[in-house]
């Protein structure tokens, strides 16, 4: 196992704060939230945060999600459990998030327009991007992962 370098959570409280703000936007955007934890879920695979995929894991379960679509959101595109938004949604998440061919393309940005408007499209970009900011910090300073407990970290 690995040592946590820096607890961010407590040398960092002014970002932490300001990245609150950043989740109090989105629980009034008018996403649903388990759109957004869905998306945070699959944002977390991709980038392999453990401490992240433990927490929305864990709340998503909490709220209802069904471990057949947890199990199978890696492979979303082939499992017929997911709607035509959530698709919309998680095509968008992954292409923002692995975005360093340094383009989104038209096809996976008209299909996200198409099932979400210019207010929530930019509330699902900004998930994308908070989640992203999360992963990052909790892989570079190894934030443990196992011992959360759903909605701990609620807005």
């Amino acid at each position: 196992m690995m040592k946590q370098r820096i607890n961010a959570y407590e040398k960092g409280q002014g970002a932490f704060q300001a990245l609150a703000g950043l989740g109090q936007y989105l629980a009034k955007s008018g996403v649903e939230q388990p759109l957004l934890n869905l998306i945070y879920f699959r944002v977390s695979q991709i980038n392999g945060c453990a401490y992240c995929l433990d927490m929305h894991s864990k709340d998503l379960r909490a709220a209802g999600e069904t471990e057949q679509r947890l199990y199978l959101l890696d492979a979303w595109r082939e499992a017929p459990l997911y709607t035509d938004r959530e698709r919309a949604a998680l095509a968008w998440a992954e292409a923002v998030t692995k975005i360093t061919g340094g383009d989104v393309t038209d096809t996976v940005y008209e299909n996200a327009h198409t099932h979400f408007s210019d207010e929530d499209l930019v509330a699902v970009t900004v998930a994308i991007t908070t989640i992203n900011t999360y992963n990052r910090i909790n892989i570079a300073f190894r934030v443990p992962a196992g011992s959360y407990k759903p909605g701990a970290h609620n807005v």
